[in-house]
């Protein structure tokens, strides 16, 4: 999976571990042997495949998946009124199988989560979500699980949600997350240009446990979506259907 922002491109070589890469940056050595670790088939992107909207905030904010195969591909913010269309990430949306939500009245705050779906070796794999506080103009990256052997998996035991003024991490092992005997809840403060990984002290830190306030009722999506969604059986015209 490829984590892309205005100002930078972060492409990772094979592990050995056999978790994704993206294909159409590959050697040909690379090609034929991701062929054969963790993969079932080779990443072939369809520049004429139709877009599809894989994550709706409102009438005019949503995910996109262009450029895909079997639903890996590159995934887009999209706001239609302030013309972005902004590339995220290369990697399959619904390998992030937990629930996502988008509640902040003033449209500056924007999470997308992603997840890998492999098998990951002894190290295991990261994983990672975008954050924008400037409306989806520009993202960061922040790690919310680490050393895990079935990422794709464990993604569906978490909640990440942004308010106003906050980002939430919630896991647990239940389908009621955040009312859940045990769930753990991470908060960290959301302002202009934050970063998360370094925070300004004087302008808030990270709560987590104990010490983290319990996760707010309520809070939902405008349009009411709270998981990634694709068809992997969609190409483009002419070309036949995946089974």
């Amino acid at each position: 999976m490829t984590r892309i922002t205005v100002m930078s491109v972060l492409i990772a070589a094979i592990p050995l571990a056999g978790c994704r890469t993206d294909y159409e940056d590959m050697t040909p050595a690379q090609r034929v042997a991701y062929s054969h670790v963790g993969s079932t088939y080779s990443y072939k992107p369809d520049p004429d495949a139709p877009v599809q909207v894989t994550y709706r905030i409102d009438d005019h904010r949503f995910v996109s998946l262009e450029n895909y195969d079997k639903c890996y591909g590159d995934n887009y913010y999209n706001d239609t009124r302030l013309g972005i269309h902004q590339k995220v990430w290369t990697g399959s949306p619904t390998d992030y199988r937990g629930r996502v939500v988008v509640d902040d009245p003033s449209g500056l705050n924007i999470v997308l989560p992603t997840a890998e779906n492999t098998t990951c070796g002894d190290r295991g794999c990261t994983n990672s979500l975008a954050y924008s506080t400037d409306s989806g103009r520009t993202f960061k990256w922040l790690d919310y699980k680490q050393y895990s052997s079935h990422p794709s998996e464990d993604s569906e035991k978490y909640k990440i949600a942004v308010t106003a003024n906050a980002l939430y991490i919630v896991k647990a092992d239940a389908v009621n997350l955040e009312h859940s005997k045990g769930a753990y809840v991470r908060k960290g403060p959301l302002y202009p240009m934050v970063d998360l990984t370094n925070l300004d002290e004087r302008k808030g830190r990270w709560e987590t446990g104990d010490e983290a306030p319990p996760f707010p009722v309520g809070l939902r999506t405008p349009s009411g979506q709270d998981h990634f969604t694709c068809d992997a059986s969609i190409r483009s015209a002419g070309q036949p259907k995946t089974p």
